[in-house]
């Protein structure tokens, strides 16, 4: 499906991509067709993808007030909960991948999108309809517009909506920021995962590994089995004491020791083994509920994330001769994954493409980056970006010969015809960068 683009997004300049944004006449419904439903949406409602911490609601009270008058959707099918600081996206892919194998009705909800809205709501791998989100926003803007919720409290409430008419059998439910307060705590899950602990968005969740950690102990609920994808000396404790006060089990998956040799990935990006554990531990768990999931299925499934549920951006190759790679890690931990999965690559000079949100203090990932690279900085078309100046004031004692490009194709264009057959082309810093690629 083509890019809906955002209402900023959008000018005189380029009315050929606004009349491509009507290609959802047919779904005209009370007034607002699919284009028309998004822009009311992204004008109405604070995205915190788009804004940063403003949108953020620090409590519950909006979700569980729409919950209620739906009906309380989210106690009407089974769940699992994925919260973690990398690795969660993959990770709720994966495990919705192998339950789609095993024969389960699978729903799937993740943030953020990258090229569609619809890309949020999944039910076996395919996305909602568009006339699913026009129906729900003109049943319920008077509700919206009462309450004004977040775009993300909208968002999962919709999800959960979609998911109880639909009679899933199971949803995997990735958590979009920390977990105590996030809008989908809300679920009681079957099993939940948190995948590792590192230091992102800490201005909201805090300032150490044990304060974020304690946010995202909050999906650890009573008699609800907890995984932890990641043993780390700094969290350990918290996890174990916090799930013997909620009375409920806990594993830590790398501890189980798993032969994660056995499973081929189609997810390619080395540092996807790493979460693997983690899934298999949550398999585990619901097989123990009475989930009837083979090993086939999961050695199945784990081969085909991408075509099962349409994963996109984690390590995904996007040419050859140059060779180019995007992916959509952001912080100090995915970026240290990232340079040695660069590390382990052959080819003669590496060209990096790199876009920042400004809500970021990009000199710690500034620093992590190859100082031989050939850097090509630029800025994707969301308010959160980091704006081109601020980017060379930052940038400028590292990367002194870089250059600077608004547009991220135009930069990727820039770079392909500077590499030679043999070079790498790497695209990221920001999921928004990756999402503006055109043949993403």
């Amino acid at each position: 499906m083509k890019h809906i683009p955002y209402p900023s997004e959008l000018s005189a300049g380029n009315s050929e991509d606004l009349l491509a944004a009507q290609i959802h006449d047919s779904c005209y419904i009370r007034g607002m067709n699919y284009e028309q439903t998004l822009e009311f949406l992204y004008k109405a409602l604070p995205m915190y993808q788009r804004v940063g911490a403003m949108a953020f609601k620090k409590d519950l009270s909006n979700t569980l007030k729409l919950c209620e008058v739906l009906g309380n959707p989210q106690d009407k099918f089974k769940s699992v909960h994925v919260a973690g600081t990398n690795g969660k996206g993959s990770s709720s892919h994966s495990i919705a991948a192998v339950l789609q194998q095993a024969g389960y009705k699978t729903a799937l909800y993740t943030s953020p999108h990258l090229k569609s809205f619809t890309e949020r709501i999944r039910i076996n791998g395919n996305e909602v309809g568009p006339d699913a989100i026009v129906n729900f926003v003109a049943d319920h803007r008077a509700l919206i517009e009462e309450i004004q919720p977040s775009f993300f409290e909208m968002t999962v409430v919709m999800a959960f909506d979609n998911f109880a008419r639909e009679e899933v059998d199971i949803a995997v439910i990735e958590v979009g920021l920390g977990g105590r307060l996030d809008s989908t705590n809300v679920i009681t899950p079957e099993v939940g995962l948190i995948t590792n602990i590192g230091l992102d968005h800490t201005d909201m969740l805090g300032e150490t590994l044990a304060e974020i950690a304690i946010e995202k102990a909050g999906i650890i609920k009573k008699d609800v089995p907890i995984v932890i994808g990641a043993t780390q000396n700094e969290t350990k404790d918290i996890f174990s004491k916090i799930a013997i006060e909620r009375e409920t089990i806990i594993e830590f998956a790398d501890q189980v020791g798993y032969d994660i040799s056995r499973y081929d990935l189609d997810l390619k990006g080395s540092y996807q083994k790493k979460n693997i554990p983690g899934v298999l531990s949550v398999l585990s768990k619901l097989s123990n509920l009475g989930y009837n999931i083979s090993p086939d299925d999961i050695k199945s499934g784990l081969k085909n994330v991408i075509s099962l549920t349409g994963l996109k951006g984690r390590w995904q190759k996007l040419g050859e001769a140059p060779l180019v790679i995007c992916d959509t890690g952001h912080n100090m931990d995915a970026f240290d994954l990232l340079m040695r999965q660069i590390s382990d690559i052959t080819f003669e000079t590496l060209h990096m493409v790199m876009g920042f949100v400004n809500d970021k203090n990009i000199s710690s990932l500034l620093e992590m980056l190859p100082s031989n690279a050939h850097m090509y900085f630029c800025k994707a078309n969301v308010p959160r970006a980091m704006d081109l100046d601020s980017l060379r004031a930052a940038a400028k004692s590292f990367f002194p010969h870089a250059t600077y490009i608004s547009d991220v194709n135009q930069a990727l264009n820039t770079a392909r015809a500077s590499a030679k057959p043999n070079d790498l082309i790497f695209v990221g810093g920001s999921t928004f960068v990756v999402a503006e690629l055109d043949n993403l």
